[in-house]
């Protein structure tokens, strides 16, 4: 299949909204990532006010600190947070690469981690992810899936396949068989989604089973996973022409951990609907702030060919004396009210109000390009 074709196939396509237990989410979005339980700096009313729809949290971190018990008495996670929206758990799937130095051992019936603040054991199956994942009241459940990591030899990547469809098809048994329950009980009148993850690392044949596989089982949306875990930027535009075609027009896809701004503008264009991505916070951090290039009518200039944003390192010496805004088209509070002078001043006197202004920024780009995109 030519890239032409392929391009001009998923550009027509109608995407989907999402509804969910807390509300329906317009695609395509960005979900910022709190993984445990919060954003960095930002407090969940402001990131509504940015226009966040979603966000994101761990399974692996919440069962470990606070624990899931407290989670639960709080009323839920929603609750825990204040975070009225919709809330998306990652299944601690990742965690099987992201700790692989700490002690992950891996099994047919799960994963055994080792908390690295204190060495204590804890064993993960696929049902209590879910099980985990339902108890937080998460509106779209992941399946637990092994990533593996960058370089995988065909081997170690044919059994990461396998093993991930196994454990897709027990999560989505007890996914069903707890919903039954639920049903019966008169608990929820909207239930949360399930998504399945394609695995496969850098081989076609493993990717397009991988989706077979996944398909047989069936799930509400489906999720490419293993693709920034290392491996060089080109590879991930290969496995999604590999994967796309492959999966309903009418159900959503997610392209699990990615990316940088012009990486999800072509995404969005081959077909993506869902992305999340610590780049615009943890930029932020570092005092990377984002900007959109614009033309003289004061869009930006999205579809034009060429790098639609700039990068300001806000940290140096020639900001100094700047006293503009970050971004005159921005509406958010770090552009309504600050220059790039003062963030400046803050980053180098370390006050903590950098990283926050920062991030509000950062987030605010991120969102208003997903606002654009959709147009």
């Amino acid at each position: 299949m030519r890239e032409f074709s392929f391009k001009k196939k998923m550009a027509g396509r109608h995407r989907p909204k999402i509804l969910t237990p807390h509300g329906e989410i317009n695609t395509p979005f960005f979900m910022p990532i709190a993984t445990k339980a919060a954003v960095k700096n930002l407090t969940p009313a402001e990131l509504a006010n940015l226009g966040a729809q979603v966000l994101l949290g761990n399974t692996y971190h919440l069962w470990l600190r606070p624990g899931i018990e407290i989670i639960k008495k709080a009323g839920g996670l929603h609750q825990f947070m204040g975070w009225p929206g919709p809330i998306l758990t990652d299944s601690g799937g990742f965690q099987i690469f992201s700790l692989a130095r700490s002690g992950v051992r891996l099994t047919s019936d799960g994963v055994e981690f080792k908390d690295p603040s204190d060495g204590q054991k804890y064993f993960l199956t696929p049902e209590k992810s879910i099980q985990i994942q339902l108890d937080l009241g998460a509106d779209i459940v992941m399946c637990l899936d092994e990533c593996p990591g960058f370089p995988c030899d065909y081997k170690d990547a044919k059994k990461a396949v396998a093993r991930t469809a196994v454990w897709a098809k027990r999560c989505k048994e007890y996914f069903e068989r707890q919903m039954s329950r639920a049903e019966s009980q008169n608990h929820k009148t909207i239930k949360p989604l399930l998504f399945g993850i394609i695995q496969g690392s850098v081989y076609k044949d493993l990717r397009q089973e991988s989706v077979r596989q996944l398909l047989e089982i069936g799930f509400n949306g489906y999720a490419i996973g293993g693709v920034a875990v290392g491996e060089p930027r080109q590879y991930f535009w290969r496995i999604l022409k590999w994967v796309l075609p492959l999966l309903p027009e009418n159900k959503p896809r997610y392209l699990m951990g990615l990316g940088r701004p012009e990486e999800i503008a072509r995404a969005v264009g081959l077909g993506i609907d869902m992305f999340d991505c610590v780049i615009p916070t943890r930029e932020a951090r570092h005092g990377r702030i984002y900007k959109f290039k614009y033309r003289k009518n004061r869009h930006p200039e999205l579809g034009s060919g060429s790098r639609f944003y700039e990068m300001l390192q806000i940290t140096n010496e020639r900001y100094k004396k700047n006293l503009a805004p970050i971004d005159e088209n921005c509406q958010c509070l770090a552009c309504q009210n600050f220059s790039r002078a003062y963030l400046r001043h803050l980053f180098a006197t370390g006050e903590p109000l950098a990283q926050r202004l920062a991030t509000l920024h950062n987030l605010k780009f991120y969102l208003d390009l997903m606002r654009l995109l959709k147009k």
